[in-house]
């Protein structure tokens, strides 16, 4: 069950970045779900690996590189998904960061 309220509130947070971040498309609320379960996914495996191979950098830019993987995973996603497209493809970075604050309050309230 909480899996399905993380997956829903991930949904909604990027629904509501495709209003804020220009470039950044969602045609409608159920693709923003499957944005979500893909996320979910890449988060689970893809990030993990890049994060491990990046470790070097990360740790010469004392952690802000782990942004751009955001942002990679966050392309990789609009690839795979039809029906969510970010335009330019560096809009991918103020994205992130929007989506990663946004996602950080909301799990406190859980």
């Amino acid at each position: 069950m909480q899996f399905l309220i993380n997956i829903l509130v991930t949904a909604v947070i990027v629904f509501a970045t495709a209003y804020l971040i220009p470039g950044f498309e969602v045609q409608s609320f159920w693709a923003a779900v499957v944005v979500a379960l893909v996320l979910a996914v890449l988060n689970a495996f893809v990030k993990p690996i890049l994060t491990i191979l990046t470790l070097p950098i990360t740790i010469l830019t004392l952690g802000l590189f782990s942004l751009i993987i955001s942002a990679i995973i966050l392309l990789l996603t609009a690839w795979l998904v039809p029906g969510f497209s970010i335009e330019p493809y560096w809009m991918a970075l103020p994205a992130a960061i929007v989506i990663t604050v946004f996602s950080a309050i909301a799990s406190k309230f859980k």
